[in-house]
């Protein structure tokens, strides 16, 4: 409704006094809420101007730290242990921690170790858990909080589970039910006797009189029980978009894994077993042509084959044995494939030959094949023996892992499909449990797909040529296509089975590359899965966490071909040698399967007879930690003899070649391509390469390259960078200081040391990014030291400050950069907050362990420029500008995203500075020098102008830049002095304010300050920083009890108001000074909801989710649990009442939305009326009409001062922003002093108190329970989401989503779930954002959903009646009382009457009883709208089925009678209210329980029997009497509740019960307003608004009798055009009414206003039936009313409601588009039907219903009754002889009928709507024969035509209507070919006069007319009955009408044929032709039959003779 109309209470109370007005004026703010908060007046500080903070620290110093009772004490300041130093140990994920204990390391490895080792050092806020930033309120912290509600007991849930009552039960017999089957008297001593019922539990105190305060007392104590602690942990939590404030606790850094995948090799079994196999796995990426993971080796060979070996076997190591392996793969992509490469021991023969046995063999031939096996078997025996150290490649396979994951989900298939699936070998899987889902359409993860067992079945035969990774690639390559070339080969078959699965979070019995054992480890024993060594297929940014030190050597090719000599079977031995004597080769080969764990040399396998081989070999090598210039590799070439040859060696060394690994103190790696001499090296050859040509050696090939080979080191150690090396070198040189050092070429000495760092620092951005990040904690560490500590070379400090810092700022770019997918929200890179947090440390001041001896400070070197400074500090990371230090003043713009976590190591090196230097007692001013604070502010200047400038430009950088700002503020909060940082927040908002005037678009950087004011406030000791205990609040005084309250300065009393409350409850000066932050907050929201702020939606939305964002976090904050903790944090948001209150108009009204539909239905209530089945077609303003509307009686005033119309002035809020700010306002209520909310009400003007009570009406319609089933509802789309899309559905409207949005929305929206860092609690973002994701949730869901709803609305309505009881006990004294106190009543009546809990019904019928009690003139004495109202609600509370609520209604709804009757010794009001209610609820609630309400009237009925003190009057008898009565209403009620399934007999029912009330107006009125609604569920809407008209004709008839009005309706008379039917209505005459009579006529609807609101809804329902004819009828009466009362508005509406009815005539004339009904009459013929038997009817159905469809309907219908077989249809139309049916059977006859017209009302209906209005009149006709038969020939053909009358014209207010008249007409066979021949003609008329033409229907009408074939056509029926001049004259008049039609109808065929003609074209010529010679014929064979002439045609005709055609008989009956 418009906003003044809506608000219930707008016409409540008085004008004040003008006393009153100067005292409000003078108030700091006035009463209209359109005042603009920019100036409040009496404190004169302006909103938008910040206020200078009081100075923090002087206050806490100034107030004694006792002065506090106990708990509120630690309000007061921050703990003792706020700060405190963690020395996490770093978690070690092996039992050994794997580092070298060699003794003597070099620097760059000391270092290394030393960084991998330390503790992580943590500067820990001990209560920063407690901020909104680390435990944010998210759905599942809510859900933890909600456990433990107890479910609130709802009456529409409650429904649901008794479904039928005893009553429903349809019993055949009783049901027949016409409307007139019982009297109206016969329910007082009907079927149930209310005497003998039982009644509920009566209220012990309702009977004795009690003092109303003690009564107030008690129910106050009743209402604190069971209260639940929080408010806001039943509300969803706070959206996540908003939270700009998370901060997660960076995790500690970790090793880098990827997807992990577990393979398990089972078994390996060929055709035949003679030898051992050896197997190796890898990963490798066909893509990207990579090896992506290192080798396992693994052997899954029989004890007895592994025997063969044991000539060569050491005891095997455990590590050596493992069957299982984890490969870990960081970019999953569909091309990677598990290769398996098989090897078995070296013997004579090439790979084919070794192969065959394997092909050729089968294991079923076993026994066929004894003899050769068991020769192959000595064969093996022999080569295991002789050769058992070297190894032949043999075969390989390989599996594509995207299938194995995708088809992971799928049923199991056979081996021949997986065969047709795969190229070239098959595998067989068996599923494991289903138990992790497949991961959807993501076929690349390997995360999460179902284990599978494979067996694999083909094996390649390795080909000698063919074995080096180009050529695999290739093979894999060719493996992925249909027509493989592979699958072409012979395979070796072989069955390999493997386990392939998700590997497990952490598993037991694994090692880790370095074969550590890693945790955990249960027993050293068991057989080892190896965790395989990733090489990732592209660069991982990640920083190295542990220690590993690794080399790989993969020989690639030798080429021999120019070797002289016997150099066939070839193979490489390497060794790690530490010097040149053979005996230096270290141990650091890492053994394969089944062999030791270290070996010192290792061979290559064998290619037979291969001069230049290909290898495919890796070895892996541990490197020591100190590599030195002698470390080598050496390898030696040998050829071995497979065959024994006397004197022959096994092996020949044919040649050597080595590699030396350090070159200029830098690890070698790469590919080499190396010469090999022919003879041993020479001595210390080992220093120098092979390339170098050393005299007197021999080489192959002539010194060329011929031996390939690549080196990859994976080290944690070796940056394999030059940059980065040189830098370390050159560190490490500095901290050592052994000068001169030898760098490359050059030597270094003291004098070039400086220039060689510098440019080493400058060319650190050189340095390649992978390598970089990953020793990014190395640089940072040392780039720190050498700020902090510039290393002093010669004596002089030398100062690198400058250039360090910017190398700094590059790392962090570069880290960033690399990260980019990885940040969080706001843009941070994880990998660089975890190394502030964990390893950033301030160099040289180590924390002692506590307990040890205290740190010694160190004295910080001073600075060149900056003497006398603490460098430690100054300098630590800190990035001052500061003009004393310009090495420092780097310009801001070369760093941005760096700045957030140079802030935040700033912050932490503070922090250490105050731990460590033993500074945490000292007073906050003076821990930190002055210089040093002034830089700080320098800093946060230049930021804060950064973010404002950028702004514009670049708007994620500046948002990212401001959030840093503000942490860093809030960090400084726990560490500084807390009154410079406030002077520094203060700067930052000036600094924005100033550019808000120019700013383009202000609202991006309000949405900046806003997102900065929300971090400040997310500090954990957020409350304590606004000094909440410092007295700005009042004195406290004793709660004022009512006999008190004269000595209070009541609202309206001569004292001044108190200024100090008024101070706490508003944006004041004194309140912004002291509670900085929440001021801040505030005034930001205050600003934010100004009518004329920009971008307000966004603003809104941001400003309220601060706030409850807040109040979540200090709802579960363990400190503020205490309610007197509670209520001082109240204090701090005592202005959002005052900020909620001005906003009303703006917040969305939730009371008139689709969702009160069924509330307004049954609440016929001055707030909220409008009938509720149409709530949303009606205008809302049409329903405040009928409400009795503005004008309410008397010179009352409307309630707020405001304009009366109200507009809503700027932005409405969004619906989710409003429930959210009403649930903040909630909690301060319900959190508040109840004293300070008294004071403050007490200070209220009227207007204002208006505005507070109509928020808590609002307040209840935004919380009411939706119900269970509406959960069940909108289970897809849950409420939140639509009120989100709503929300930014408006703004789109509103045009205020701008570039701002976006850029929100895309900083939030950069990576591609949100955030990864922060998935933790990413998982499901907000409320309904979980819902969306999955469509369907859980019945559990649903109900804790319900469960918490309901706990919500039960608590919202709770803390409301609260708040009104403070308000009734604070005006219970004052002048304004009464309007007060009705405005008062209204909001519990409106909480009454929406769905409530028991619990809470029983305390707010509690309220409303000691309301009642206390001030009856309220109801009693003012116009009957509050008791109407208050009757309903309580009856049905009565009918509840939850008995607590009927308990108490019944103890009320007694109460009331009582009061009344103690008025004036009757209650004849409250009698004639409860009445109508009855009626009223029984008509319009489906669910309506009478026998409940029965119990409820015996209840009434005993408390009166027990009533002593009334004992003598007459009350117990008209109780009694009213009970029975209401009885009696219940029991025709029952009676529709048996035809609630059938609309026509309810309809009916609700009719008879109407006629009942002729007598009270009243009445009627309420049943024919339900029959409307009920007709408006049904869709009937002409019936319904003829229920309309006839509520007002009646309501016309009593105005007319009280005055005569010029611009009246005349009684019904008036009302004849627009029916005839509304004659009834006039039954109201004056014997059976007085006006004057006290409860007659006295609801809203019989006045001018309800009858001007009931014919607008008539009009409505015309509207949407279509009858727009009628509704210009409807505005004929209407306009004469609004033009006496000069309403323009309303007639400007009312003309354009009439333009556009006319407009649709116009637009609709031909009638066809309108669809008006169709009629049938239906006769029940049978004893079943009861009184229905032998009734016709005719029905109206909805038009083009089918005669099969409404046949359908009744038969269902009466089917379903009556039961199976009984029910028949009767198909024909003839009359029904009632002795031929079947007595136990119920006929029902159906016929169409249609509407009829004498041919004088045709002259009146002209158009398609008169046809169809007003119809009293039905036709239908029946053909049939003499014989019986329904056609027969021509001249035997008659027709009977039935005409029906009905009681009533249709429309009327039922759908059928009794048939009250019949007629019937035969005619003779002659008279139906004269009809025939009549409607051919007019149907040529038709085609031929149609415009625009249509040629086919024009051919078609002409081919049925004149075609020769036509049966029974034109010619036939002329030669019947015109061949011959009858004999009888009476039939001389029709031989000749016909004859004329004949002649008619050969003209109509001329003009037809004509036309035609004209329409062809050139196609159709001969068509018509032949349609012309047809007619022609036609003609010419009718000449002679109408030439005839009749003999006495000219001669009177005979008196007896009647036109029967148009007979008098056809006329309308007069009735």
């Amino acid at each position: 409704m418009a906003a003044a109309e809506r608000r219930a209470f707008a016409h409540k109370i008085n004008r004040t006094v003008a006393a009153e007005v100067r005292k409000q004026v003078s108030r700091e703010r006035s009463g209209s809420p359109h005042s603009s908060r920019r100036c409040s007046s009496s404190l004169g500080v302006p909103l938008t101007e910040i206020i200078e903070p009081l100075d923090f620290e002087d206050v806490l110093l100034s107030r004694p730290p006792d002065a506090e009772p106990g708990p509120l004490r630690d309000l007061v300041e921050f703990p003792a242990d706020d700060l405190e130093l963690l020395l996490q140990p770093r978690e070690c994920r092996t039992t050994e921690p794997g580092i070298p204990e060699d003794g003597k390391l070099d620097a760059q490895v000391r270092a290394a170790v030393e960084m991998y080792t330390e503790d992580w050092i943590i500067a820990h806020r001990r209560y920063q858990h407690l901020s909104a930033s680390y435990s944010p309120i998210t759905t599942e912290t809510q859900k933890e909080r909600q456990k433990g509600l107890t479910r609130q007991v709802f009456e529409q849930d409650a429904s649901g589970d008794e479904k039928s009552s005893p009553e429903d039960s349809d019993d055949p017999r009783h049901s027949s039910g016409s409307p007139e089957d019982t009297p109206r008297s016969s329910g007082a001593s009907g079927i149930f006797d209310l005497r003998n019922l039982a009644a509920d539990s009566l209220l012990p105190s309702l009977l004795e009189r009690a003092a109303p305060e003690d009564v107030d007392r008690r129910n106050e104590a009743l209402r604190r029980q069971h209260r639940p602690r929080t408010l806001l942990s039943l509300y969803p939590a706070p959206d996540e978009d908003e939270a700009v404030e998370r901060c997660s606790r960076p995790e500690p850094p970790r090793e880098h894994f990827g997807q992990r995948i577990l393979v398990k090799c089972l078994s390996l079994k060929f055709e035949i077993e003679i030898e051992p196999i050896f197997g190796i796995l890898a990963l490798y990426d066909v893509r990207e042509k990579k090896k992506i993971s290192e080798n396992f080796y693994f052997d899954l060979n029989s004890d007895s084959t592994k025997g063969l070996l044991r000539a060569h076997g050491t005891h095997p190591a455990i590590s050596t044995l493992a069957r299982s392996a984890i490969f870990s793969v960081t970019y999953p992509s569909p091309d990677i494939f598990l290769v398996i490469k098989l090897e078995k021991v070296l013997q004579q023969g090439d790979i084919s030959e070794c192969c065959e046995p394997y092909m050729v063999m089968k294991e079923a031939d076993t026994a066929k094949n004894k003899e050769k096996l068991e020769k192959l078997r000595l064969a093996a025996e022999q080569f295991c023996t002789r050769l058992g150290r070297y190894r032949m490649p043999f075969a390989w396979t390989a599996v594509h892992l995207a299938n194995i994951v995708s088809s992971a989900g799928q049923p199991d298939r056979d081996s021949d499909s997986e065969g047709e699936r795969r190229p070239a070998w098959t595998d067989r899987r068996r599923r494991g449990p289903p138990d992790r889902t497949s991961s959807g359409d993501d076929a690349c993860s390997f995360s999460g797909f179902r284990p599978a067992t494979l067996t694999v079945t083909n094996f390649f035969k390795q080909e000698a040529e063919r074995l080096s990774d180009e050529d695999l690639f290739k093979f894999l390559a060719d493996m992925r296509r249909p027509s493989s070339l592979l699958r072409r080969l012979r395979p070796v078959t072989a069955q390999l089975k493997i386990d392939i699965s998700p590997a497990p979070e952490n598993p037991h019995f694994c090692l880790s590359p370095e074969l550590l054992h890693v945790k955990p480890y249960p027993d050293p024993r068991g057989r080892p899965t190896k965790e395989i060594l990733e090489f990732p297929a592209r660069e991982v940014y990640a920083p190295h966490t542990s220690y590993r030190n690794l080399l790989y050597v993969y020989p690639h090719s030798l080429n021999f071909s120019s070797r002289q000599g016997s150099v066939r079977n070839l193979t490489v031995r390497v060794q790690y040698m530490a010097g040149e004597d053979p005996s230096q080769a270290l141990p650091v080969i890492f053994g394969k399967s089944s062999c030791s764990e270290f070996t010192r040399d290792a061979f290559t396998p064998v290619v037979y007879h291969n001069k230049s081989p290909e290898f495919y070999e890796e070895f892996k090598l541990r490197l020591p930690a100190c590599v030195t210039e002698n470390h080598h590799l050496l390898f030696t070439f040998y050829h071995v003899s497979c065959q024994p040859r006397p004197g022959a060696a096994l092996e020949t060394p044919v040649g050597f070649t080595w590699i030396p690994l350090l070159q200029h103190s830098r690890l070698r790696t790469g590919p080499f391509c190396l010469p090999v001499s022919v003879d041993q090296p020479p001595p210390s050859y080992s220093v120098l390469t092979p390339d170098v040509a050393l005299p007197g050696m021999r080489w192959v090939d002539g010194h060329k390259g011929v031996f390939s080979v690549e080196l990859t080191a994976v080290s944690s150690v070796h940056p394999q960078d030059p940059h980065l090396d040189k830098f370390f070198t050159l560190v490490h040189v500095l901290e050592e200081g052994a000068f001169p050092f030898r760098l490359k070429d050059g030597v270094l000495s003291e004098g070039t040391v400086e220039q060689e760092l510098r440019a080493s620092l400058a060319a650190l951005r050189l340095a390649s990014p992978e390598p970089l990040v990953a020793f990014s904690h190395h640089v940072l560490d040392k780039l720190v030291r050498l700020v902090v500590r510039p290393p002093i070379i010669g004596g002089q400090i030398v100062n690198l400050g400058r250039g360090a810092f910017e190398a700094m700022a590059h790392v962090v770019s570069v880290v960033h950069r690399s990260l980019e997918s990885a940040q969080d929200s706001r843009g941070h890179c994880p990998l660089l907050a975890a190394y502030v947090y964990y390893a950033f440390r301030l160099p040289g001041t180590e924390p002692s362990l506590p307990g040890g001896v205290p740190p010694v400070t160190v004295q910080p070197a001073t600075l060149a420029r900056g003497p006398g400074r603490p460098a430690s500090l100054y300098l630590a990371r800190s990035k001052s500008i500061s003009s004393s230090n310009p090495d420092l003043a780097v310009a801001l713009g070369s760093v941005d995203d760096e700045v957030s976590r140079i802030l935040a190591s700033k912050v932490k090196s503070m922090a250490l500075h105050l731990i460590l230097g033993q500074r945490l007692d000292t007073p906050r001013k003076l821990r930190f020098p002055g210089r040093f604070l002034d830089d700080i502010a320098a800093l946060v200047g230049s930021v804060g102008m950064e973010v404002i400038t950028r702004v514009h430009k670049d708007a994620e950088l500046a948002e990212r830049l401001n959030a840093s700002l503000a942490f860093f503020l809030s960090d400084l909060l726990s560490l500084a002095d807390r009154g410079f940082v406030f002077s520094l927040v203060r700067a930052h908002y000036k600094q924005v304010a100033s550019r808000l005037q120019s700013a383009p678009n202000p609202a991006v950087l309000l949405t900046l300050r806003m997102d900065f004011t929300r971090i400040l406030c997310s500090h954990e000791h957020y409350v304590t920083l606004n000094l909440p205990c410092c007295p700005l609040s009042p004195p406290a005084s004793p709660s004022p009890s009512v006999s008190s309250t004269t000595s209070q300065s009541s609202t309206f009393s001569s004292q001044a108001p108190d200024s100090k409350v008024t101070s706490m409850f508003e944006l004041s000066g004194p309140f912004r000074q002291q509670h900085f932050l929440a001021g801040l907050l505030l005034t930001e929201l205050a600003l934010a909801l100004e009518p004329e702020a920009e971008g307000a939606s966004l603003l809104h939305k941001k400003a309220i989710s601060a706030v409850h964002n807040l109040l979540c976090g200090h709802d579960a904050d363990p400190r503020y649990a205490e309610s007197t903790v509670k209520a001082r944090v109240a204090e701090l948001y005592l202005p959002l009442l005052s900020l909620a209150r001005d906003t009303l108009l703006r917040l969305h009204d939730f009371a008139e939305g689709p969702g009160q539909r069924s509330r307004l239905a049954s609440m016929l209530d001055s707030d909220t009326e409008g009938e509720g089945d149409i709530g949303g077609t009606i205008n809302p303003s049409v329903a405040m009409a009928i409400a009795g509307g503005p004008l309410a009686p008397g010179s009352r005033a409307s309630i707020s001062q405001g304009p009366a119309t109200g507009s809503r002035s700027g932005c409405p809020l969004s619906a989710e922003s409003s429930r959210t700010l009403l649930v903040c306002v909630l909690w301060v209520l319900k959190n508040a002093e109840p004293v300070l909310l008294q004071h403050w009400a007490a200070d209220l003007s009227p207007p204002q108190l208006g505005r507070l009570l109509d928020l808590l009406y609002l307040c209840l319609a935004a919380f009411e329970y939706k119900g269970k089933k509406a959960f069940e509802r909108i289970n897809s789309l849950t409420f939140k989401k639509s009120l989100d899309m709503k929300a930014r559905l408006e703004e789109a409207i509103l045009g205020t989503i701008g570039a701002r949005q976006e850029m929100v929305r895309r900083s939030r929206e950069r990576s591609p779930f949100g955030n990864q860092e922060n998935v933790r609690w990413r998982k499901n973002i907000t409320h309904w954002r979980q819902t969306s994701d999955r469509v369907d949730k859980t019945k559990e869901e649903m109900e804790h959903e319900a469960l918490v709803d309901g706990n919500l609305a039960t608590e919202v309505s709770l803390v409301v009646l609260d708040t009104l009881e403070i308000i009734v006990q604070t005006v219970m004294l004052s002048e304004a009382r009464e309007s007060v106190l009705g405005a008062v009543l209204k909001v519990v009546l409106y909480s009454l009457g929406s769905a409530q809990s028991a619990l809470f019904l029983q305390h707010g019928l509690a309220t409303q009883r000691a309301l009642v009690s206390k001030f009856p003139e309220l109801l009693f004495e003012e116009e009957t709208e509050l008791c109407a109202d208050l009757c309903l609600r309580l009856l049905r509370h009565c009918g509840s089925r939850i008995s607590t609520i009927r308990t108490h209604a019944s103890a009320s709804l007694y109460l009331l009678m009582r009061q009344n009757f103690e008025i004036g010794n009757n209650f004849a009001r409250v009698k004639m209210q409860v009445t109508m209610s009855l009626s009223s609820l029984v008509g319009t609630t489906q669910n309506f329980s009478e026998e409940h309400l029965r119990r409820s009237l015996k209840t009434i009925l005993t408390y009166a029997e027990e009533e002593v003190g009334l004992r003598d009057s007459t009350f117990a008898e008209q109780v009694q009497d009213l009970m029975f009565n209401l009885h009696m209403i219940l029991t025709d009620t029952v009676k529709m509740k048996e035809h609630q399934e059938d609309p026509e007999m309810l309809i009916d029912l609700m009719y008879r019960i109407a006629r009942g009330y002729q007598g009270s107006p009243d009445l009627r009125l309420t049943w024919l307003q339900n029959m409307a609604g009920k007709h408006a569920e049904l869709g009937n809407h002409a019936e319904a608004a003829q229920c309309m008209v006839h509520a007002a004709a009646l309501v016309a008839e009593y105005l007319a009798l009280l005055e005569d009005s010029r611009h009246l309706p005349v009684g019904c008379v008036s009302f004849q055009n627009i029916s005839s039917n509304v004659l009834e209505e006039s039954a109201i005459s004056d014997d059976i009414l007085s006006p004057d009579e006290e409860g007659f006529c006295s609801g809203k609807h019989f006045t001018e206003l309800g009858l001007v609101g009931l014919l607008e809804q008539a009009a409505a329902y015309f509207t949407m039936g279509g009858l727009y004819e009628a509704v210009n009828e409807v505005y004929k009466t209407l306009i004469p009313i609004l033009e006496a009362h000069r309403d323009y508005k309303k007639l400007a509406a009312v003309h354009g409601k009439l333009q556009e009815a006319f407009t649709k005539i116009m637009l609709q004339s031909s009638g066809w588009e309108r669809v008006f009904g169709t009629y049938f009459r239906v006769g029940f013929y049978g004893a079943r039907f009861g009184d229905l038997d032998e009734q016709e009817f005719v029905y109206k159905e909805p038009s083009i219903t089918k005669l099969a469809e409404i046949s359908h309907r009744l038969e269902e219908f009466y089917t379903e009754r009556f039961g199976e077989d009984v029910v028949e249809i009767i198909k024909d139309s003839n009359p029904v002889d009632k002795t031929k049916l079947d007595p136990q059977k119920a006929y029902i006859q159906i016929t169409y009928v249609e509407p009829h017209f004498d041919t004088y009302e045709l002259k009146d209906r002209v158009t398609y709507f008169d046809r169809n209005y007003g119809l009293r009149t039905f036709l239908f006709c029946t053909p049939f024969t003499p014989d019986g038969r329904a056609h027969g020939e021509l001249h035997e053909q008659h027709k009977r035509k039935t005409l029906l009358s009905t009681d009533h014209a249709f429309p009327y207010i039922k759908t059928r209507i009794h048939v009250c008249h019949r007629e019937e007409t035969v005619l003779t066979p002659v008279e139906v070919a004269i009809e025939d021949m009549q409607k051919k003609t007019r149907e040529l008329a038709f085609a031929t006069e149609q415009d625009p033409p249509d040629a086919k229907m024009l051919q078609m009408v002409l081919q049925g007319s004149v075609g020769p074939t036509v049966n029974q056509g034109p010619l036939e029926v002329a030669q019947v009955f015109l061949a011959e001049i009858p004999e009888d004259p009476k039939l001389f008049r029709h031989h000749n009408k016909l004859r004329l039609c004949f002649k008619d109808f050969c003209k109509k065929c001329e003009d037809a044929l004509r036309k035609n003609k004209a329409l062809i074209g050139p196609d159709q010529k001969e068509y018509h032709r032949e349609l012309e010679r047809n007619y022609t014929r036609l003609r010419e064979a009718l000449q002679p039959l109408l030439t005839q002439r009749l003999p006495q045609l000219l001669a009177p005709t005979t008196a007896s003779l009647r036109n029967s055609l148009n007979r008098a008989s056809f006329r309308k009956p007069d009735l």
